[in-house]
């Protein structure tokens, strides 16, 4: 046996360390549940107050209808928190909302968003920009914009990412790992502070030529650096041939590529951010009833699916994002937590939980807790052992010392 033992290590350690290296996490903290997403030329000091302002009216216009969507206390909890921080991250746009204009005018707005981005208070605590993407047609003018954005920005800003769009191939990873390497040489930075996310808006980064699965690929090739995958809806509903009237978050292609992707980063630390909506509540009374109703059921839906962030495009969409974050993880700190209890005290239940269990149950509290859903106080009053120390120590599959 002692030679088997040998032999095995020698097979499988190396497989160990391999596996470790790749997929390092089961909950990597600070994953935001939105990103909003304002063209570079609507960008301002107000923006963040104006969004709020506009989602607090819209919220009180339709209380009623609100309120019976996910009840007063909910409501109550989402004004709250659209009075005081509306919007979690941000990313000012200069691609598809944004649209070609002339290099003067998006130096300008470069500048101008590289100012507004050194500015803490006017901005969410998670900030960046979409840049144009890597096509021969338009990487002269992503470099020249990320330049202008960060000389203006005194550097990279904390909690600055990049948003790269349109990956159709995993070898353009390296390009992108080049271009963060020049830009954090050119400002003095330490080597990793410049972050990206990858838009996943083409089958091509689905499923490549020889049938891989190029997003794959490429988490594992950018290291580090990469924090998350973004669905992009309408760009891939018609690469797929989608009518537009189908190119919504839950046509089958859409549910089949984020599928992908969150296969793809499962326990990478990469996250997995949902598209968007284009239909928001702007019009008549019965018109606003209805958009606010079908952004709450398609958060609700990717909620349920595992895509805990994901894209908001109107200050309306506020209003629902928070509404059905907040539900959808107070219903399940109402599961979890007397399944958590029985578990911690080894005590029969309806449900027999073992570790992956258990780590789950773990890792959707402490996702309530960083979304502001509750707080640390009203998940010990469900379950006196839980206390977020434990939790991570499960969500790590770490057990407590005494259970």
């Amino acid at each position: 046996m002692t030679s088997l033992a040998a032999r095995l290590a020698t097979l499988l350690d190396p497989v160990d360390e391999c596996l470790a290296a790749a997929y390092p996490s089961v909950l990597r903290p600070g994953q935001p549940p939105h990103t909003v997403y304002v063209a570079a030329s609507d960008a301002g000091p107000g923006t963040v107050t104006t969004w709020g302002g506009q989602a607090c009216e819209l919220l009180e216009q339709h209380r009623v209808r609100l309120a019976w969507l996910v009840g007063d206390d909910v409501l109550d909890a989402v004004a709250d928190r659209l009075r005081l921080e509306p919007i979690a991250d941000i990313r000012y746009d200069f691609e598809d909302g944004y649209g070609w204009r002339p290099d003067a005018t998006e130096d300008a707005h470069a500048r101008a968003v590289g100012q507004l981005l050194a500015s803490a208070p006017a901005r969410p605590p998670s900030a960046g920009i979409r840049t144009k993407g890597l096509a021969a047609h338009e990487r002269r003018r992503m470099l020249r914009t990320l330049e202008l954005v960060l000389d203006a920005a005194g550097g990279v800003p904390g909690g600055f990412v990049l948003t790269v769009p349109k990956l159709r191939h995993p070898e353009q990873v390296p390009a992108i790992l080049a271009i963060c390497e020049h830009f954090e040489r050119a400002h003095g930075l330490e080597e990793g502070t410049l972050r990206f996310e990858l838009q996943i808006e083409s089958p091509q980064a689905i499923i490549a030529a020889d049938g891989t699965v190029p997003v794959a690929r490429a988490i594992h090739a950018a290291g580090a650096r990469l924090s998350g995958l973004h669905y992009g809806t309408f760009d891939y509903s018609a690469a797929c041939g989608i009518a537009p009237q189908h190119q919504t978050l839950e046509h089958p292609v859409a549910d089949h590529a984020k599928a992908v992707m969150l296969a793809a980063a499962a326990q990478t630390g990469v996250w997995v951010c949902d598209g968007s909506t284009n239909i928001v509540p702007s019009g008549g009374a019965s018109q606003r009833d209805s958009a606010l109703e079908l952004h709450f059921r398609l958060v609700s839906r990717a909620l349920a699916h595992g895509y805990y962030q994901g894209w908001d495009m109107h200050p309306g969409h506020l209003v629902t994002r928070w509404a059905a974050t907040y539900q959808f993880y107070r219903e399940s700190l109402r599961i979890a937590a007397p399944r958590l209890d029985s578990y911690l005290q080894q005590r029969s239940s309806d449900v027999i939980d073992e570790p992956a269990s258990a780590q789950a149950l773990a890792t959707i509290v402490l996702r309530g807790l960083e979304a502001g859903a509750f707080a640390e106080t009203d998940v010990v009053a469900l379950s006196p052992l839980c206390t977020r120390a434990t939790l991570t120590g499960l969500a790590a599959r770490v057990m407590p010392s005494k259970r």
